[in-house]
């Protein structure tokens, strides 16, 4: 999920290298809202059945937490799982067969694809009653039914023409995301009927180990294409790592299961089937589709922004006009590994002066975009990106006793953070922490080989060694993983949130609600005028859900008249 609000390549995670393919249409670099993840969490979804089917499982590795050699994955394809009927939509179309387009089947879904079921709607949003549902002991954040009928009827619930404040914050960003989930609800109906299924075949370019420097490996893949209507008003907004679900016509069969790869000019859709599929697939053959929407960013989300309303975050949301002084005095002269100009020199300097809240600022040119997505060697050139590595290299040195967390919204920008990095900095010290179920031929090699992996899944290590690592990074989303092990509010010295205007606030929170205290140092990079462009809802998009925190920050007290002590824009 990558989150609900971020690229396919973030949320967690990263779309596989570059591919070529024979079509003449060029794939499209269009942003994702879930993040290419169906999970941010390390835990795996319950089975919807005791009787699992063989030909929907994949053969697990051996259960222990190990490390993927370079040479190993530079060979050998991430396959996509096989197909699965859990969690099908249901249509208003019905089945001759049975009472919905899909009949009811008992099929455990892929292990290592989770999939989130809708809650239950009998919970409201009155003042002091539960707002959520649970599941497994997790909170799942239903839509209350007094927003639902609201947002039904296009209207913004009351909240939301109220001025953010500490008082306001958790009801209004709820209402936002209660808002972008109705979306995916209303969709839930949508059926296309009798679609002819195309396959196109890509090679999918990856860094060999052994390959000699410039040169890469080709892993071939089909992909499954169809084609959908182009106007919004008429079919759901479909993104990256959406699920897609294909019956075939004329049959009354369990559906097949897939995961949206990309979609190309916002009506040509890319799939990823198992081999079931593929088995059964013949060119004439029609199939009935249907979809299903990841909901995992906007629980991350929702927990972040109830996180958020710890005192201690008080004066990272909504900081204090107090003049600032420098706590701590820098040297004068740093031992700088990149170059710097006097401006990128200064806002080092502040950052190392800086300690506990407010949050800094650096506003300049967004790591993500200056990133190539398919240069596998390629490290940071944007210039807030040198700046935070230099920064970062400085404040590691400075105490065995610094943790830093760095997060950016697309696994891209973390990747090649955590390269340029590594030329300082001992690779033993760092960890990326990648979401459980990031596609494994899409991590560059140098970095997947100190990604550890259990039954095909990232995997974080155990929290004792997980508190030793001086430098972790991750997508926003995937830092719930921290939480999850059981990292502490206050356990990072400092933390960055890179590219923060590239994502929406709640989703820059997730890190910023779970790690940060009243000591942590918090930096936020952005671009002006940046934002997320990816919210599918309209009453969401209206009424601020695609304001990022760090243009918010921008707007208010110090940092909108560019007070150097709170702000440096390159």
């Amino acid at each position: 999920m990558g989150g609900l609000f971020s690229s396919p390549d973030q949320s967690s995670s990263q779309l596989p290298p570059a591919f070529s393919s024979n079509s003449s249409n060029p794939f499209s670099s269009r942003p994702s809202a879930s993040s290419s993840n169906l999970s941010r969490s390390s835990s795996k979804p319950p089975p919807l059945s005791p009787s699992p089917s063989p030909s929907s499982l994949k053969t697990p590795v051996d259960s222990s937490t190990s490390y993927i050699s370079a040479s190993s994955s530079s060979s050998t394809a991430y396959k996509p799982p096989q197909s699965s009927p859990s969690g099908v939509p249901y249509s208003s179309k019905p089945s001759p067969s049975s009472s919905g387009p899909f009949p009811s089947f008992t099929k455990q879904p892929p292990a290592f694809k989770p999939i989130l079921h809708t809650a239950p709607n009998e919970v409201t949003n009155e003042e002091g009653k539960t707002t959520y549902a649970w599941e497994k002991g997790e909170p799942i954040y239903a839509i209350p039914e007094d927003i639902k009928g609201l947002v039904k009827r296009d209207i913004a619930p009351q909240v939301l023409k109220q001025p953010l404040s500490p008082s306001t914050y958790k009801a209004y960003f709820a209402a936002l995301l209660y808002a972008e989930d109705y979306y995916l609800e209303k969709w839930s109906n949508f059926l296309l009927e009798k679609v002819t299924l195309k396959l196109e075949e890509a090679a999918l370019h990856k860094k060999s180990k052994k390959s000699k420097k410039g040169s890469d490996e080709e892993d071939d893949k089909i992909f499954v294409e169809f084609e959908i209507d182009s106007i919004p008003e008429k079919r759901p907004f479909l993104l990256s790592r959406d699920m897609v679900y294909a019956r075939p016509s004329d049959k009354t069969v369990e559906p097949f299961q897939g995961f949206i790869y990309r979609v190309v000019k916002s009506k040509r859709v890319l799939v990823e089937f198992g081999d079931d599929f593929h088995s059964q697939h013949h060119p004439n053959r029609k199939y009935d589709i249907s979809f299903s929407f990841n909901r995992v960013c906007l629980k991350r989300a929702h927990q972040a922004v109830e996180a958020a309303l710890d005192p201690s975050s008080h004066n990272f949301l909504f900081p204090e006009c107090v003049p600032r002084k420098n706590i701590l005095n820098p040297p004068a002269l740093l031992n700088t590994y990149y170059k710097l100009d006097t401006n990128e020199l200064n806002a080092v300097r502040r950052i190392l002066s800086f300690q506990g809240s407010p949050p800094y600022l650096l506003a300049g040119p967004l790591i993500g975009i200056n990133a190539p997505r398919y240069v596998p060697e390629q490290k940071v050139s944007a210039r807030t990106g040198v700046v935070v590595c230099e920064a970062v290299i400085e404040i590691y040195k400075t105490s065995q006793e610094n943790r830093i967390l760095i997060c950016a919204p697309i696994n891209r920008t973390c990747d090649v953070l955590m390269r340029s990095l590594r030329e300082v900095i001992p690779e033993s010290d760092m960890f990326r922490a990648n979401a459980a179920f990031r596609e494994i031929d899409g991590v560059p090699i140098d970095i997947l080989r100190s990604c550890p992996v259990k039954d095909e899944c990232f995997a974080c290590p155990p929290l004792q060694k997980l508190r030793k690592f001086k430098i972790i990074l991750s997508t926003f989303v995937s830092s719930f993983r921290l939480h999850n092990e059981g990292i502490a509010a206050g356990h990072f010295s400092h933390i960055f949130l890179v590219d923060a205007s590239s994502t929406t606030e709640p989703e820059a929170t997730i890190a910023l609600a779970n790690f940060a205290n009243e000591n942590t140092s918090v930096f936020v990079t952005g671009a002006p005028g940046n934002h997320s462009g990816w919210i599918r809802s309209n009453i969401a998009r209206k009424y601020g859900l695609g304001k990022s925190y760090f243009e918010r920050l921008r707007e208010v007290g110090p940092y909108q008249i560019l007070n150097p002590m709170f702000i440096t824009e390159l």
